[in-house]
């Protein structure tokens, strides 16, 4: 047992792909908790999707022996390598609340970016120490000067604190865990009188069940004993406990200030609550560990198995994952064209396609998902309030007062070259910038506030292709605006078809319209009649498309004779299209939708 003063517990924070899963690799080879032979890049990284991707999307703690070579002490060091896309920033903040210091990874070449920003002031925020690390120094491109300006300049961080360091090269590894043991604090909150444990993450295992990630604040925890959930005072039994090193390692028991994971009897996803306070029966805590709060999904879509058969395996699979992810909501929705599905909450975009990648690959589905869309507050003619998150539920135009709809608050770092496309970008998307500010001769921030559903789709590859990759956002909830918003419709032959339709606001639902009859007449399959495909808004016919017939040559048979006989066949051909588009059904194949629904988010 290694004494709690020696035990330091920190993670690595930065923007996305500025070397954080590399420099943990560096870590573990110098500590030795890695052998040569079993090492491989991005180690922590244990999901294929992120290491196809090269980012990180869930947190993963490993725990590392050092021993300092100028005063011999031996430390244990608990790494928690966080996320840095701005989707999963639910998963920086849970990891920041189990540390107490933090390496600030700034890679050389790129500079202070929005998330570097926003992770920053998470953890300044949660009272965590910050040691700058200047990442990346042996590339050509590195700018060593700039980075230190801006250290000061954007973050007020000293930057004669900064670290300079490569992980790929491996260079002032030895600084940053010689800074780790010195200049980061002991466990806080090790002196409390009750057992504490923050619960940080989980994972489910089919062998046994749920594996909860824990940080010890105060007293142990061995296999055996009870313990109590402090939001809803259940209980359950400690079947093992553990370390990582980096894989899972049974111990006898897990003391104060240690991280570490607990099995318990909890065998159902929705008994387990991220960021809840664990203690125990026999040494009970009175109060809460501070700071956390539950995550609410700002994107909705609705996902639906194309094989209907395929509805309780989805089932069964949404709940494993959203064990793995606390900021996954869902709940069962049917819809006339697809079927039985689920309406599913997601933190954004980002979030949204790892799920539905995480879906076809780790539980083999076959799976179809809407339009995103966001949660709207409706107010009602008669006074009454609804949150609507689904095209199919907003009321009638004549019942409502009005409509207001979730913006945001972002933080756009992009080169000065491309301010001119990127206000338009801006304008385009009903967006309007607050503030801009120069951070050096070649990068500014713009500060602007714009609507939630504009960015669903394509923003970030637009803001990347204007800004030739170098542009980054960052991004919170704001206030609610009142906004001219209606329900764009599809209908076919008629018949309204609600998988396609959406809330749009009115200077866009003209344009939207039109792309969607466009897009479907060229999918859908021709009938022995002709159809229209219109847009609608509340009744009113904004776009349409004429789907032309498929004609059969009746004339075919005749050879020679009178023209008459032809003209006679071709009209009584005529008549009986005109009563078969009278009764007429169109049927719109399944791959309609798919192809669709995918070129709607594309």
């Amino acid at each position: 047992m290694t004494d709690v003063k020696y035990i330091r517990n920190f993670c690595i924070i930065a923007h996305v792909d500025h070397g954080k899963t590399t420099l943990s690799d560096r870590l573990l080879e110098r500590t030795e908790t890695v052998e040569k032979r079993a090492m491989k890049d991005q180690l922590l990284d244990s999901m294929d999707l992120e290491r196809e991707r090269g980012i990180t999307i869930k947190s993963h703690p490993v725990s590392m022996e050092y021993t300092a070579p100028d005063t011999g002490d031996r430390y244990l060091f608990n790494l928690i390598d966080t996320p840095g896309h701005v989707d999963f920033s639910y998963e920086v903040s849970r990891s920041l609340a189990a540390c107490e210091g933090a390496m600030l990874l700034i890679d050389a070449a790129q500079g202070v970016e929005a998330q570097t920003v926003a992770n920053a002031h998470l953890a300044i925020n949660q009272g965590l120490l910050v040691i700058p690390v200047i990442n990346k120094i042996d590339l050509p491109s590195a700018n060593v000067d700039l980075c230190l300006r801006q250290l000061e300049d954007i973050l007020a961080i000293p930057s004669d604190e900064a670290i300079l360091a490569s992980g790929k090269e491996g260079i002032g590894v030895d600084e940053l865990l010689a800074a780790a043991a010195h200049r980061f604090p002991g466990p806080r909150w090790a002196d409390y009188a009750g057992t504490r444990l923050l619960i940080f993450d989980s994972v489910y295992d089919s062998y046994k069940g749920v594996i909860c990630y824990v940080r010890v604040f105060s007293g142990s925890l061995k296999s055996g004993q009870t313990v109590v959930m402090m939001s809803d005072g259940s209980k359950t039994q400690v079947k093992e406990v553990g370390r990582f090193s980096p894989e899972m390692r049974v111990e006898k028991e897990l003391h104060t200030g240690e991280v570490g994971y607990i099995v318990t009897a909890i065998k159902t996803v929705s008994e387990l609550k991220i960021g809840d306070t664990v203690t125990t029966v026999e040494n009970g805590a009175k109060e809460m560990l501070p700071g956390y709060k539950e995550v609410r999904p700002m994107v909705f879509s609705g996902i639906y198995p194309l094989d209907t058969s395929d509805y309780e395996k989805l089932k069964t699979s949404m709940g494993k994952l959203q064990l793995n992810d606390a900021a996954l909501t869902f709940q069962s929705e049917t819809s006339v064209a697809l079927g039985f599905g689920f309406r599913c909450g997601f933190l954004g975009l980002l979030h949204m396609e790892v799920i539905l990648e995480r879906l076809r690959r780790e539980y083999n589905l076959d799976i179809l998902s809407t339009y995103p869309s966001v949660v709207y507050r409706v107010y009602m003619t008669d006074g009454e309030e609804l949150e609507v998150d689904n095209p199919i539920q907003l009321p009638d135009p004549s019942e409502i007062e009005a409509v207001e709809e979730p913006t945001i608050h972002a933080h756009i770092h992009i080169p000065n070259e491309s301010i001119g496309d990127m206000l338009a970008l801006i304008t385009e998307k009903r967006g309007t910038v607050v503030h801009t500010e120069t951070l050096d001769e070649t990068r500014l921030v713009l500060e602007c506030k714009m609507p939630l559903n504009e960015i669903l789709v394509d923003f970030n590859d637009r803001l990347k292709s204007i800004t030739r990759g170098y542009g980054s956002l960052d991004y919170e909830l704001d206030e609610y605006r009142k906004s001219r918003l209606v329900k764009l419709e599809i209908l076919v032959n008629g018949e309204p078809v609600d998988a396609f339709s959406s809330i749009v606001h009115e200077s866009k639902a003209e344009s939207r319209g039109r792309q969607l009859c466009e897009k479907l007449k060229e999918i859908l399959p021709r009938q022995l009649f002709k159809i229209a495909i219109q847009a609608a808004v509340g009744g009113r016919i904004v776009a349409r498309e004429t789907l032309s017939a498929m004609r059969k040559d009746v004339t075919a048979k005749c050879y020679g004779g009178d023209i008459t006989r032809k003209r006679k066949l071709l009209e009584k051909q005529k008549e009986g299209k005109k009563r078969m588009k009278q009764i007429g059904q169109v049927s719109i194949p399944q791959e309609a939708f798919i192809q669709i629904l995918k070129s709607s988010q594309g």
